[in-house]
């Protein structure tokens, strides 16, 4: 086995430093001069207390650094497509393979396991086009199951180890939301104290502990964005991911069960009646009713 270098753990390392020490150093934002108002009737003036493009940036840039050193930048990178998966949505057809597969399974039975080879450029889906051909140029219905099982359950590590990605940032958003807190405790507490030891005749009380207070505030503010993009972004995600890929899974034993009943010759009728177990009742029932 060759070892080869990976930049994405000393690129993570080095984003992750690098964001938290431009955190330390973001320079105020002046409040008084942001307005957001639409008349009498409605004022949004305590939507700037959640403006904190600090707390954004160490809170997604802690996650994407960390995450670049826990898994290969490659990985990291495909992510992209896994995003674009989540915001497109796909029709999972159970029925409509299944039928497709009674038609593999009559002409097989008519014409002969062979005579499937001259349409397999027309079947669309990849693991039964791939599955159909496998069972041609294979005699032994147990080492056909093997090839097919070893394929469906290297889908199904792909898809599993893409949820842990998104699994992963999310356990990483609220750390770096509660570490952009403390951070800026610690800045805000520093200043507070400097600011004492400078006004010592025009020094208020009142007025150094509304700062902390209102200092306090926007420190929290780092650990909201966390816990948001934690529990409305990330999770959610994952369990889009979960679901979409126990469906393809499940339409995939479904093409891998037809096949196997394709290459031992079993009747049409069989085949579908077997199928249909894999369906839910409720649509089973519909499409009796339907038949009727």
């Amino acid at each position: 086995m060759k070892s080869q270098f990976d930049f994405g753990t000393i690129i993570g390392l080095v984003a992750g430093l690098l964001c938290i020490f431009v955190s330390m150093i973001w320079p105020e934002v002046d409040r008084g001069d942001i307005v957001l108002s639409t008349g009498d009737s409605w004022r949004f003036e305590q939507l700037i207390w959640f403006y904190q493009p600090q707390s954004v940036f160490i809170v997604l840039g802690g996650v994407i650094s960390a995450t670049l050193v826990n898994y290969p930048i490659k990985a990291v990178i495909n992510m992209g497509n896994v995003f674009k998966n989540v915001v497109l949505s796909e029709k999972f057809d159970f029925t409509g393979t299944i039928d497709k597969i009674v038609v593999l399974a009559e002409k097989s039975r008519k014409d002969g396991l062979l005579s499937l080879e001259a349409g397999l450029k027309d079947i669309e889906s990849v693991f039964l086009r791939n599955g159909i051909e496998l069972a041609i140029n294979e005699r032994d219905s147990n080492r056909l199951r093997t090839f097919l099982t070893m394929d469906l359950n290297n889908i199904s590590t792909r898809h599993i180890g893409a949820q842990e990605i998104i699994l992963y940032m999310a356990a990483y958003a609220p750390a770096f939301g509660m570490l952009g807190t403390v951070l800026g405790l610690i800045i805000m507490m520093n200043k507070f104290q400097m600011s004492g030891e400078t006004s010592s005749i025009d020094f208020n009380v009142a007025d150094q502990f509304s700062a902390l207070l209102v200092g306090m505030g926007t420190a929290l503010i780092t650990t909201f964005y966390g816990v948001f993009l934690a529990n409305m972004v990330f999770l959610p995600i994952a369990g889009k991911l979960k679901r979409r890929s126990e469906n393809e899974i499940m339409l995939k034993s479904i093409v891998l069960e037809g096949i196997i009943s394709i290459h031992g010759r079993e009747h049409p009728i069989l085949i579908k009646e077997k199928l249909m177990t894999f369906v839910a009742m409720s649509e089973r029932n519909a499409l009796e009713e339907k038949e009727k």
